[in-house]
């Protein structure tokens, strides 16, 4: 069985789901996670995006008389917020300094070719009533630091142009023209400190899979991507900007081609450089920001963000790390970032971001669940403590019970 036929079975096994926690969970939980969070390197992985955003500047929201207008996201500052009756979330989760800013769900449609198109569905927080608002609108979306904009692709990939969105007004007050510009854009993240947008490129629409390139996979065939990525560009908020490079999709030396249409670019921990996942050791690829591959920065040297999104810490003394668990009980745990050693063992399945510098929201397991039946969890270094922030997502993968969270600093 090769690599994307391997991916396959995973998926289907995880849709599948099970009435307890399988004997194989520990080795499950590692290799289902790190495919599940590869959106374009296995064929059919989803994307799983993670927002992680630093604190920024954001000037206060005025109403339309001029009067100051409260953030939902910065009025709750300094509370932790849960809902452990919803899922998908209806009203705010917060902890820390970290809001769930806005969630996405997935789903395939097929076309009349047989093609198919994984296509998100974004629910975003409505600043002004502290609800999630489904946003039917966009292809692709991304919060910045603050909480109070967003960066925003039309439904057809790759886009044109990148809108950025109040999120108070929920309007885009401008449109960031990239025709041109390697094809078009299929994602866009933001950088920490929330004025720069990396866009990664595309010469086809990146979540499509093709019927012409189906391979078999447990007795059926299934429509596969094509490597189409075609670079990144480097984006000014404030003007606009744009310095683009090429950047083919990575391929696999062991198999002499790309697996999945082309991984998109993400900025590392500080925004000095960016970074992309790959489907071997070690897991990710740096560039400068003109896409020369550069060694790995010391203190990211043992981030593993597909196994532990949650990356350091703000003080950067910590670094979130895998699944610690044993056959049947689940675990995670902190590491040195200077060594890689272990600093201390958590409760949780998945560290997926800092509230601050004690504390983790993560992914756990619910009660009589199995391991793809998880929710939000608090947890905290040297206490055994959890506490529950949303209610448990369902293991059926591209249903609407199925959310994947996007969380920024409020």
């Amino acid at each position: 069985m090769n690599v994307e036929e391997l991916v396959r079975a995973t998926l289907r096994e995880q849709a599948a789901g099970t009435e307890s926690a399988p004997a194989d969970l520990a080795g499950r939980v590692l290799t289902a996670r790190r495919r599940r969070r590869t959106r374009h390197l296995a064929g059919a992985a989803v994307t799983t995006v993670l927002v992680v955003a630093a604190a920024v500047g954001v000037p206060a929201a005025l109403d339309r008389d001029g009067d100051t207008v409260g953030l939902a996201s910065e009025a709750s500052r300094g509370r932790t917020l849960t809902h452990v009756d919803q899922s998908p979330p209806r009203d705010l989760i917060a902890a820390g300094e970290q809001a769930l800013a806005a969630y996405f769900t997935t789903r395939k449609v097929e076309q009349p070719n047989r093609d198919e198109i994984a296509t998100r569905t974004y629910s975003v927080l409505d600043q002004k009533t502290g609800r999630y608002e489904v946003d039917a609108r966009w292809a692709y979306l991304a919060v910045a630091p603050g909480m109070r904009t967003a960066a925003v692709l039309e439904r057809q990939l790759p886009a044109t142009r990148i809108g950025i969105l109040d999120l108070l007004t929920r309007k885009v007050t401008r449109w960031i023209p990239m025709e041109g510009l390697g094809g078009g854009v299929g994602a866009v993240e933001f950088s920490p400190d929330g004025k720069k947008l990396i866009a990664t490129t595309y010469d086809k629409n990146p979540d499509r899979t093709y019927w012409s390139k189906k391979i078999p996979v447990n007795n059926t065939e299934e429509p596969q991507p094509v490597s189409s990525r075609t670079g990144f560009a480097i984006v000014d908020v404030g003007s606009g900007a744009a310095d683009w490079h090429a950047l083919p999709a990575f391929t696999d030396p062991e198999f002499g081609r790309a697996f999945g249409s082309g991984e998109k670019l993400r900025f590392n921990d500080d925004g000095t450089l960016v970074y992309e996942f790959i489907n071997m050791m070690p897991g990710r690829i740096f560039r400068d920001l003109r896409g020369k591959e550069v060694p790995a920065p010391p203190k990211e040297k043992h981030v593993d963000l597909m196994m532990a999104p949650a990356g350091l810490s703000p003080n950067g003394e910590l670094v979130a790390g895998p699944f610690a668990g044993g056959l049947r009980t689940t675990a995670t745990q902190v590491l040195d970032p200077r060594t890689g050693d272990r600093v201390a063992k958590l409760k949780g399945q998945e560290l997926l971001v800092w509230a601050d510098d004690e504390r983790l929201i993560a992914w756990d397991i619910a009660a009589g669940g199995n391991e793809f039946e998880n929710r939000l969890v608090l947890i905290t270094i040297g206490s055994d403590k959890v506490v529950s922030l949303s209610g448990a997502r369902t293991p059926k993968d591209y249903s609407p019970g199925r959310w994947e969270p996007i969380f920024a600093k409020r």
